[in-house]
């Protein structure tokens, strides 16, 4: 998280953070709160009469108009964030920035991302990028300065915690 947080705060314009689905929202709203931004969450209804479908998305909060940044912990297939981007972009975002600290890419997830509304991918070094996913939209963050902030934090016996702001979510 310090290290997204840190380059989000350098985007541009009114920013929301946006949790793609329920379970990130309590992720989101660290993020938001962190970058003094606003909240908004993307709501799927499953399909009572279809397995596996989803039956309608909301969007949950003002984004019209705003750089929507949905924030989550890996991105692998890429459907949850193209969906939710969609749905931001038909509610008049006026950007949509995805950011994850795993980048795994797999299957179809260079394809829906080229595709999408998405104008930027931030993610982490912890997982290699793959060579399909070396687009013009993916940014790559390394982690290296933050893990050799932890690791001297052990070997000095200093609080590892306090180099996440006393926050442990990824």
């Amino acid at each position: 998280m310090p290290v997204l947080v840190e380059k989000l705060a350098s985007l541009k314009g009114d920013l929301t953070i946006v949790s793609p689905d329920a379970g990130r929202v309590k992720v989101a709203e660290r993020y938001a709160m962190t970058l003094g931004a606003e909240l908004a969450i993307v709501h799927k209804r499953r399909s009572h009469s279809s397995f596996n479908t989803v039956e309608a998305r909301e969007v949950v909060g003002d984004v019209s108009g705003r750089v929507c940044v949905l924030v989550d912990d890996m991105i692998d297939t890429a459907g949850t964030i193209c969906s939710a981007a969609e749905q931001l972009a038909e509610r008049g975002a006026s950007q949509i920035v995805a950011a994850a600290t795993h980048g795994v890419f797999s299957g179809p997830a260079s394809e829906r991302l080229s595709e999408s509304p998405v104008e930027k991918i931030i993610v982490t070094d912890t997982l290699p990028l793959s060579e399909n996913m070396q687009i013009g939209k993916v940014e790559v963050l390394s982690v290296a300065p933050l893990i050799a902030e932890a690791i001297r934090a052990v070997f000095e016996d200093t609080s590892v915690s306090e180099i996440f702001g006393g926050n442990n979510l990824v």
